[in-house]
């Protein structure tokens, strides 16, 4: 699982813009079979990566929320 503490914070959203690029490209129609599913299979694999980043941050905030995770001044 990835550490979203360490991960690159624009990467979520970039990916998140280059989905809604692919999707776009799909609703248009007017691609060969061939590109159809590359796009396709590109996308599921870009859904899927953004749900595990989205599980990861909602694990984040509940361990933040259920005091496991010590800020820094008070980790000794």
């Amino acid at each position: 699982m990835k550490d979203l503490r360490t991960e690159n914070p624009e990467s979520f959203e970039n990916k998140l813009a280059s989905l809604e690029t692919i999707v776009k490209k799909l609703e248009e129609g007017s691609l060969t079979l061939q590109e159809t599913l590359a796009l396709y299979e590109k996308g599921m694999k870009m859904s899927s990566e953004l749900n595990e980043a989205l599980n990861e941050a909602e694990k984040h905030m509940r361990e933040i929320s259920n005091g496991k995770i010590l800020a820094p001044e008070e980790e000794t």
